[in-house]
């Protein structure tokens, strides 16, 4: 392991990686709960939908842990399946062909990824923009762990239908506030703060494994405390009766997706899925000092294979576009460096396809594991040093990014809001001679996803 991980070289141990990989876990398993309830809604069976959402994790972070040894996790993205389940539903389309669209983005992606097109448009993103994506990106996990605990909610929350009406037909209006503070003396909210106060503490004190400790002493607080219900059963067999994946395996519809009018479909899976893992990447290698010195990821198109072929093997399975998994980033801060990591997440991944009814229970303890989200965007926030806060032409554009990350609640819209807005600014100031071809590349297909794709 020492050899083929580098664990040496990278200044880490094995027991970094272990505490690592199940932090990575803990803090993204609810996907296996999440990813399907969305899937449902288009017809995808959850038992299957589940098993999918697994199996596909599982290749993934093996993958990555074998061929890129990065300790990133790889799962079915959220947001991708929510424009997979919703936003689509105005074409009147299948599921069938929404996988379809999801097995063409990626051997989109494998195609330009084997040509170095990939590497070749990420090396091109100027330091403080990729530098803006760990801010945003940290930022978007803290309102993630803000939410999920309650400490942040909707200000509909607790209003009357009748107060939300237009009058005309039934469209609701717009809150004048989009959230507000969560209710502060309800036990579990106040459990989700104590996490982030012990994590913080932890993490000041230089604790190994501070966010996994914290999480555990959380969870078991709130187990005392009656919170959680107990699971429908231990264990189920995968493959069989309700998890029978026959269902939704290999019935993508190829053909049926490869018309020009669903080229607007594809251009958005298309630069979502990029963008969002050229974001992640970025955004966990500034995390981790994983980027060089001229802010670029090392090798970057061996995760971005692992990327391209883990969609791929999404829409056989039957679930949605998948990627490198911003989650990652609780694993990093326990010190996980290498692959490693990945694959102690992969094989946590594996054994939950036989304790699926064990998974919906746990994922309702969010006061546990949105304190660590909170905390990691706190440390992601550090690369906002980095960016050049004296040359508009560079802070503007980072700010876009962030903003409408962060209040867009996608991480595709920050992107290419900076990217469309950085050539511009560069233009207009006189110093368009610092642009590359690949930005210019890049700028042109962010202009494309608000002219022709399906924004959301």
């Amino acid at each position: 392991m020492q050899a083929f991980f580098k664990l040496h070289e990278r200044g880490t141990t094995v027991r970094q990686e272990l505490l690592g990989g199940v932090t990575t876990f803990i803090t993204m398993a609810y996907i296996m709960v999440v990813n399907p309830a969305i899937l449902a809604f288009v017809g995808i069976p959850s038992g299957p939908g589940t098993v999918a959402t697994i199996l596909t994790a599982v290749f993934g972070c093996l993958l990555m842990g074998l061929i890129a040894n990065r300790p990133i996790a790889v799962a079915p993205y959220m947001g991708e399946n929510a424009f997979i389940a919703f936003g689509l539903v105005a074409l009147g389309i299948g599921w069938e062909q929404r996988l379809g669209a999801v097995f063409v983005s990626g051997a989109l992606f494998l195609f330009i990824t084997l040509l170095g097109i990939r590497g070749w448009l990420a090396n091109a993103v100027p330091t403080g923009l990729k530098h803006s994506f760990a801010v945003g990106i940290g930022l978007f996990l803290a309102f993630i762990g803000l939410y999920e605990t309650g400490i942040v909610t909707s200000f509909i929350t607790g209003m009357p239908v009748q107060a939300l009406a237009t009058g005309a037909g039934e469209l609701l209006a717009a809150p004048p506030v989009p959230v507000k503070i969560g209710n502060l003396r309800d036990p579990q909210v106040l459990l989700a703060l104590f996490g982030f106060v012990l994590m913080t503490i932890l993490m000041i004190r230089k604790v190994r494994g501070a966010l996994l400790i914290g999480m555990v002493i959380t969870g078991l607080i709130g187990g005392l405390c009656g919170f959680g219900h107990a699971p429908k059963g231990l264990a189920a067999l995968p493959f069989i009766g309700d998890y029978d994946l026959t269902a939704i395996a290999f019935k993508l519809d190829i053909l049926g997706i490869l018309k020009l009018s669903f080229l607007p479909v594809l251009l958005t899976l298309f630069l979502m899925s990029f963008l969002d893992t050229l974001g992640t990447l970025t955004g966990l290698g500034a995390a981790s000092d994983m980027l060089d010195e001229k802010g670029n990821f090392p090798q970057i198109e061996k995760p971005m294979l692992v990327d391209a072929l883990t969609c791929m093997f999404s829409g056989l399975v039957g679930t949605s576009t998948s990627g490198a998994y911003i989650e990652s980033a609780t694993g990093i801060a326990e010190g996980a460096r290498t692959g490693l990591a990945a694959l102690v997440t992969a094989g946590l991944f594996a054994l939950s396809l036989f304790f699926i009814p064990l998974i919906e229970p746990l994922q309702q303890l969010r006061f546990a594991y949105g304190p660590a989200l909170i905390a990691v965007g706190v440390l992601m926030m550090s690369s906002v040093r980095r960016i050049d806060f004296d040359d508009l032409t560079e802070w503007v554009p980072a700010f876009a990014t962030i903003v409408m990350m962060l209040f867009t609640y996608n991480i595709a819209n920050g992107l290419t809001a900076g990217f469309v807005i950085h050539p511009v600014l560069k233009v207009a100031a006189g110093r368009g001679r610092e642009l590359n071809a690949g930005m210019w590349v890049l700028a042109g297909l962010c202009a494309a996803y608000y002219t022709m794709g399906l924004v959301h």
